[in-house]
């Protein structure tokens, strides 16, 4: 009985150690497949990323219009007796657009398709209930389908007159009926003579469609269509006794037949144009995202034009003749336009910051759940350390019992090495990185043995408790080298820049661990410095609640080192990210604002003056500012030493300073006097390095002009956004001259390089403005106009943006959840020490109240230090790295983004952090209230 009864007992205790291990062992199997699934993944996480940020980039580039634009000219029939209503152009057409889709490369996966065929025919006369109208005439592939139309139907493809379709603003407008009949008179399409017929009213805003795939997806073209050509949409207005002579300018659908019967008549050359649309899908997108693939994608988009050309009409040169066929019709070879390469190139500079900041998030992630395994393996190792002095004192070795614990914790990191390979595997996208895996695992694995080792080894057995010899001057050296490190790495980083391969970068990965362990190096060397003198100050007054707290806070702060590093990490990577994010919103709002330079702009006024007169009258535009830039290389007048070249800029002074009271060129202008009348001859300037007084000579063909300075320019003109639209136009010079209109009369319209019409006005008619210029960026003859809602709204919806935001987001939540973790084990690792500490206050009469407020001040020193080292840090992560993370590339603009940290976001950490320790405070608080003092005081062990 007694043989079976101590069977028993030890099985009961075997277990019990098993027991009391299950959570280590599943705290170890969590953190191993939290942190190899985050290895493994990275790479092609960082590929997925970069795939979702270009589809959403090239989806992005082609709102306006289709990415690649093929267009060719094409005459009437051979035939000259063909009956020009019997010949279906859209037939004709079908076949070369399966010759340009085909054309496609096949790396592509299907990726660029057909978007739309369109022949639109210059504008013809005729008149309408509201005056007289030019008419301009479009036949769309795209066109939306009878659902869209609210009344009549579309025009149809067989018959023998022309009939047309508008929408329902232009009906209103024009004061249009169904059935209606139009006399069409020449006007830029000359030689024609016919009657139109208003068939059916289409709507443009989706309202009164069905609903249906078909439908849906037909809403969508047309959605493209009214933004391309903006006045099938709705109408324009011409202003009063214009030089046209007409009142209103308007689009109508047509069917394709009456395309060639009004050739025919015309005997006119028109033009049809193809839209190939590049639509990546996000795996496909990742294979290009990459340098390499950049490189492959530029090189594929520069081929396929040349193999379309080529397959449609042969390796023919374009040399105005008509070499090849459209169905009847001579035709002129293939030209394309298109403005992806730029964009590809643009978001490959961007990309590789928005690596460096994705990079920094998953090398935090990986730090903290390292930080998190150390401190689960220091607490089993101090709940275990009695048991393993005694084996000890028994006859073991530090080395057998490190290898015992190896082997107990070794099918635990398996399992989570498998489950982390296998939630790698589960993602879309590349293999995982089993390498790096093995290597993250194998540290978490080697972590309890190497800190069981160390606590048992001879020296450590030796010394128990004692002070162990030379130990400020080990920590001074590991302090030292710390620092060193990290200076080491933020140079290298400053000096080579981030990796141009894909993956992370090793040493990118290693600099936020290196400036953490930095900083806490400085945070444990600094922060016990106050403690003590408050420590000092609270023993002046009665009480030891205080003195006790601060100063155990002070002497352990060397102990809270890895507590802090966790703390610092965690906080640095947040407010870096939310740094960042803040930084990229309002520098994108800031770069659209300098793009436009006012509410709206229209970029080569001096071009099209009527066009710029009709947007000056349009409904909602408050003031309208003319902007002028012309390149100069002055002359000094008296020493005649050149001044270099410069960008002389005019303005109207007055006209800015009632718009925008607020901008420093108006200011400047006004407060030199050069708005008041002009003095005397010569043109009055504002110029940077020069001094009032001096006279400079500028020649402009074969004409010398004399440039009086009036004093030096201001540096805050340099970053008004009233200039902006001329100078982000040209290249950026460093010398600049402003100047007054009023002085520059005697310079013509044409001699500008640049010129642009600033319009202010709180609730402009957008779509007003688009009708008299579209946003479609191929039709450059008519110039370009900007609107900043427009703008703005780009820069919110840039993918790129919401990729970096969703990637930090993700990692910052995990990596508090591991420091979460990581502090509780802290926690419990100090509460026995803290526990005696309380157990004695309480034998002299400690309350409930003043033990909260100890357990409260021994930890707040280390949380306030904590919330400043890393929040500090989080700021100064984007100057440290310098060159390696320039955000300018996101947004543009004259200058660098001005920071914007995330105060919220830090403001809600730090509270966060608060609000933890309280909790961990009342917990901690409730359980000693519920435990016996025999349970902590025992006379002859650690001293008590």
């Amino acid at each position: 009985m007694k043989v079976r009864r101590s069977v028993r007992s030890l099985r009961w205790v075997a277990v019990r150690e098993v027991r009391a291990d299950v959570p280590l062992l599943v705290c170890l199997a969590v953190l191993v497949a939290l942190l190899t699934a985050v290895a493994a993944a990275g790479p092609g996480l960082l590929d997925r990323l970069a795939g979702r940020a270009l589809a959403s980039r090239l989806e992005q580039e082609q709102q306006v219009e289709p990415g690649i634009l093929f267009s060719a000219r094409f005459e009437q029939a051979d035939s000259a007796d063909a009956d020009a209503w019997a010949s279906d152009l859209a037939e004709d057409l079908l076949p070369v657009t399966e010759v340009i889709a085909n054309a496609a490369p096949d790396a592509l996966n299907g990726g660029l398709v057909h978007d739309s065929t369109r022949v639109e025919l210059p504008f013809l006369r005729t008149v309408v209930g509201a005056g007289e109208a030019g008419l301009g005439l479009v036949y769309a592939s795209d066109a939306p389908g009878r659902g869209a139309y609210v009344e009549g139907r579309p025009p149809a493809r067989s018959g023998k007159r022309v009939e047309i379709a508008v929408s329902t603003r232009t009906r209103d407008a024009l004061k249009l009926r169904l059935g209606q009949k139009l006399p069409l008179s020449p006007g830029a399409l000359e030689n024609v003579q016919a009657t139109a017929v208003v068939v059916g009213f289409f709507t443009t805003d989706g309202a009164g469609t069905k609903s249906g795939d078909a439908k849906a997806a037909s809403a969508e073209g047309g959605d493209r269509l009214w933004h391309e050509v903006p006045l099938l949409a709705g109408p324009s207005r011409f202003p009063p006794r214009s030089a046209a002579g007409l009142d209103w300018e308007a689009r109508a659908l047509v069917a394709p037949g009456t395309v060639t019967a009004l050739q025919a008549q015309a005997g006119a050359v028109l033009t049809v144009t193809w839209g190939m649309r590049l639509d990546l899908d996000e795996g496909t997108a990742a294979g290009f995202a990459g340098d390499q693939g950049q490189g492959e994608l530029q090189r594929l988009l520069v081929r396929y034009p040349d193999d379309a050309r080529s397959v449609f009409c042969g390796d023919i040169a374009d040399f105005g003749g008509m070499f090849c066929e459209i169905g009847p019709h001579p035709a002129s070879t293939l030209q394309h336009s298109t403005h992806l390469p730029d964009a590809l190139t643009d978001f490959g500079r961007q990309w590789r910051q928005g690596r460096v900041v994705i990079s920094f998030a998953l090398a935090s992630l990986l730090v903290v759940g390292l930080l998190a395994a150390a401190v689960t393996a220091l607490l089993a190792v101090r709940r275990s350390l009695d048991a393993h002095r005694l084996q000890r004192a028994r006859g073991a070795s530090a080395t057998g019992l490190a290898l015992a614990r190896a082997v107990h914790t070794a099918p635990a990191v398996l399992l989570g090495l498998v489950a982390g390979i296998a939630a790698a595997r589960s993602l879309p996208g590349p293999s995982p990185t089993y390498a790096q895996a093995l290597l993250v695992a194998g540290l978490v694995w080697l972590l309890l043995p190497a800190l069981t080792w160390h606590a048992l080894r001879d020296r450590s057995a030796r010394t128990g408790g004692r002070p162990v010899p030379f130990a400020a001057g080990r920590r001074l050296t590991a302090e030292a080298v710390v620092l060193l490190l990290a200076a080491a790495g933020v140079v290298a980083l400053r000096t080579r820049g981030t990796a141009a391969e894909a993956g992370p970068d090793p040493l990118l990965a290693a600099v936020p661990a290196l400036l953490a362990l930095a900083t806490v190096a400085v945070l444990v060397r600094c922060y016990p410095l106050p403690v003590r003198i408050l420590a000092r100050m609270s023993a002046r007054r009665r009480g030891v609640v205080a003195l006790i707290a601060l100063s155990r806070a002070a002497k352990e702060a060397p102990a809270r080192a890895l507590a802090l590093l966790v703390l610092v990490v965690t906080l640095a990577g947040a407010v870096f990210g939310g740094f960042v994010a803040g930084t990229l919103a309002e520098g994108r709002r800031e770069a659209a604002g300098w793009q436009v330079g006012a509410d709206a702009s229209y970029l080569g006024a001096q071009r099209s003056p009527a066009v710029a007169e009709r947007l000056a009258q349009v409904r909602g535009v408050r003031e309208t500012v003319s902007v002028r830039q012309l390149r100069v290389d002055p002359t000094s007048a008296t020493s005649g030493s050149r001044y270099g070249i410069a960008s002389l800029v005019g303005i109207d002074g007055a006209r800015l300073r009632a718009a925008a009271p607020h901008s420093p060129a108006a200011r400047a202008l006004d407060a030199a006097g050069l708005t008041g009348p002009r003095s005397g001859t010569g043109i009055r300037v504002l110029a940077t390095g020069a001094r009032a007084g001096d006279r400079l000579t500028v020649t402009l063909h074969g004409r010398k002009m004399d440039l009086r300075v009036a004093g030096p320019l201001p540096d805050d003109v340099l970053q008004d956004p009233a200039l902006g639209p001329v100078r982000g136009t040209t290249p950026s010079r460093e010398r600049l001259l402003l100047a007054d209109n009023r002085d520059l009369t005697a310079i013509g319209a044409s001699d500008y390089e640049g010129s642009s019409l600033l319009l202010y006005g709180p609730h402009l008619d957008v779509q007003t403005l688009r009708s008299l210029v579209p946003r479609a960026g191929h039709d450059t003859a008519v110039g370009e106009l900007r609107i900043r809602s427009e703008e703005e709204a780009d820069a919110a919806a840039d993918g790129m943006i919401s990729v970096l935001r969703a990637a930090h987001t993700t990692c910052t939540a995990l990596a508090v959840l591991l420091a979460l973790l990581a502090l509780v084990l802290e926690l419990l690792l100090s509460a026995e020490a803290r526990g005696r500490t309380t157990a004695y206050l309480r034998t002299l009469g400690l309350g409930g109240r003043a033990t909260t407020g100890l357990h409260f001040l021994q930890l707040l020193p280390m949380v306030v230090a904590a919330v400043a080292g890393g929040t500090a840090l989080g700021l100064t992560l984007p100057a440290l790295l310098g060159p390696a993370l320039d955000l300018r590339e996101f947004t543009g603009g004259p200058a660098a983004p001005t920071p914007h940290p995330d105060l919220l976001l830090t403001a809600a950490l730090g509270a966060g952090l608060g609000m933890l320790v309280v909790v961990a405070v009342g917990v901690e608080t409730w359980i000693g209230r519920r435990r016996g003092l025999g349970a902590v005081l025992r006379l002859g062990r650690n001293g008590d």
